[in-house]
This record gives structure tokens, sequence and C-alpha cells, in this order.
């Protein structure tokens, strides 16, 4: 199955039903009376987060969804059919934007989460409805209104407890298959990874998702390569695992690109948490190391860590510093705010 995180799409709700203008006519009944029904409710175009997908590949195939008309009133005072409603099924972590792809109309994170995107319109009023001391025999009834149609542009974001970034070849992909059951694809040459990975990785009996993206180059967010169009899917991560390739030629140029990289990227990606780290140690010489070490905590001022994804060498450090930083994000987010606080006191 292919990945696909981001998609364009018409939607249009259903058109109300009309009223109905009908009167009672029975055998020995002189005064039968108005008895149109009231026209159905046209249905709604729904989105909601459901669980098994991460992908939006379904809206490769189709771009156009119309809920059901309402139908007609009838005569016998029975009201018309509401139309059914179009569910767009997406994965969690999907947003919903305008076509101008700037206006958000929707965020939803969670499974469960659904949200109107267009309203059917109502059924009209049938002419029962209009019956009144002063208008015994209406012979009017209403239109249903029409529905809502536009066309919304769908971004996937992946929800990941930490993301790893770095320059192509850094070791990103063996990483995730060292500490995972994910299998991405891992050779010896630049873009490997074309696409985000997912993994769940499992520490001193914790679990977190991890995910890995393609690599970045210099000029990445000018579409150079393959540009920072996949960085959204780190966005909502808790921590960020910086690679640098420790074969490579100067680590601490490498980590400068990649920041540089992240900063003009914006959304706040920069100041996130971060966890440095020099791989393939075990192609390293001592002094290599040294020197790379050095060169790195010069520029990022602070000590990274030295791994070999190969080797397993210091990687249950680096998943423990990730899992710290994770859980205390998790319990600010679910910690009670001062007012709250102050209020169950």
């Amino acid at each position: 199955m292919k990945f696909l995180d981001e998609a364009k799409v018409y939607i249009r709700s259903g058109d109300g039903g009309n009223g109905c203008v009908s009167f009672r006519r029975e055998k020995f009944i002189e005064y039968g009376g108005p008895n149109g029904g009231d026209g159905g409710k046209g249905g709604d175009v729904v989105a909601q987060a459901v669980d098994g997908l991460n992908t939006l590949i379904d809206y490769r195939y189709q771009q156009h969804f119309t809920a059901k008309n309402g139908r007609g009133g009838m005569g016998k005072d029975r009201h018309g059919a509401n139309g059914a409603d179009a569910i767009l099924k997406i994965p969690a972590g999907t947003q919903i934007y305008d076509e101008d792809g700037e206006t958000l109309l929707a965020d939803l994170t969670e499974v469960g989460q659904r949200i109107v995107l267009a309203r059917g319109g109502n059924g009209g009023f049938g002419n029962a409805h209009f019956k009144s001391s002063t208008n015994r025999a209406p012979r009017h009834a209403n239109p249903g209104q029409p529905g809502a149609e536009l066309t919304i542009r769908l971004r996937l974001k992946l929800i990941a407890d930490a993301g790893i970034v770095g320059l192509p070849n850094a070791g990103k992909s063996t990483f995730l298959a060292a500490v995972s059951a994910a299998k991405p694809k891992i050779a010896d040459y630049p873009f490997t990874t074309l696409h985000p990975q997912l993994g769940v990785v499992d520490v001193d009996g914790r679990e977190f998702v991890l995910a890995d993206i393609p690599g970045l180059i210099e000029g990445a967010h000018e579409g150079v390569g393959l540009g920072d169009r996949f960085l959204g899917h780190v966005e909502r991560c808790r921590v960020l695992l910086h690679l640098i390739d420790g074969t490579g030629g100067n680590a601490g140029v490498a980590y400068k690109t990649v920041r540089a990289e992240l900063s003009a990227y914006g959304h706040e990606l920069a100041e996130k948490p971060e966890i440095i780290a020099l791989t393939k140690a075990d192609a390293l010489s001592p002094d290599d190391i040294k020197r790379q070490v050095a060169l790195l905590k010069r520029v990022s001022k602070t000590s990274p860590l030295v791994v070999s994804a190969v080797s397993g060498e210091r990687v249950p450090e680096v998943l423990r510093a990730l899992f710290k930083i994770i859980e205390q994000a998790r319990r600010d987010v679910t910690a009670p705010s001062a007012a709250d606080a102050a209020w169950h006191t």
C-alpha cells in the first residue's frame, strides 16, 4: 500500500425533500382538511477518525463524496425519509483545510472524533403545517433547502511520541529497525527512505512510537532533494532524535545543516527537546570518535551520545533518554492547571 499524506476532496451534502400539498379525501368525510407531510432532511457530510488507517490512499481513487437527498413529503401526513450521511473515514492525526489550504476546519487527533463538514438542507413544510383557524385549506408547501458543497484538503500528520531527523544515510532507518519491529528499506545510498516510517519501541517494559522521516539536505525548505514536506509528520512529536553520521565529513557541519532546515520550516520544530547521537560507532576508531564528538559538541553546546545500531552500543541509553522526555511531556499534558487545582481545593 502506498503512503499518501495529502488529498483534495469535493464534498456535497444532500438537498432537503419538498413538502407535499395534499388533502384528505375519504368517503363520508365532508371536511378532510390538508394532510401533506414535510420533506426529509438531506444527509450530512461527516469526517470521522477511525482506527486501522495510517494513510489517505483511499482518497486517491475517490475524490467526490455526496450525501443522499431527503425524500419528499407525501399525503396522509407522511414525512419524507431523511437522506443518508456520507462519512469520510480518515486516520487519526488528519487535518482538514478549506480549499485555500490555509484555513483549518478541523484537526482530528484521536480515534472516534468526528465533525460535520457540510450540513444537509432542511426538508420543506407540507401544507398541513400551514393550516390554522383562518387558513383552513392551505394550498402551498415549501421546497426543500439545497445542500452545501465545498472542496477540502486533507493533510495527514502522523502521531508519534518521538521523531528521527538527520541527513540522508545517517543511519535513521537502521536505528528504527534495530529498536522496533518496523522493516524500513536500508541501503548504502541517499534517500533510501521515501516515505515516513513508524515503529513501536519497548524500553524497560514501556512503549512509545518512533517516527523516521526521509533525510534532509541543505536547501530542503526550498524543495531541494525530497524537500521538507515530510517534516509535518514530526510536528506532533514530543522530542526529536537527531542522528549524525560519524563516518561522514564534519559532524558539526551536518548538525548545523539539519538545524537550519528545521528553523526554516518553522512550526516550533527548532524549539522541541532534542537528543543528539553520533551513529555508526562500530565503523569508527577511537580517534575518529573523539574528533567528531569535539566538532559536534562545539556547535550543539551539548555532549552527544555515541551509538551503533548494528552492535547495539548505547542504544538503550538513547531510548531511555527519549522516554524520559516523553514521560515528562505526558505528565505536563495531564497535570491540572493552577486554576483547576485552586477550584478543587
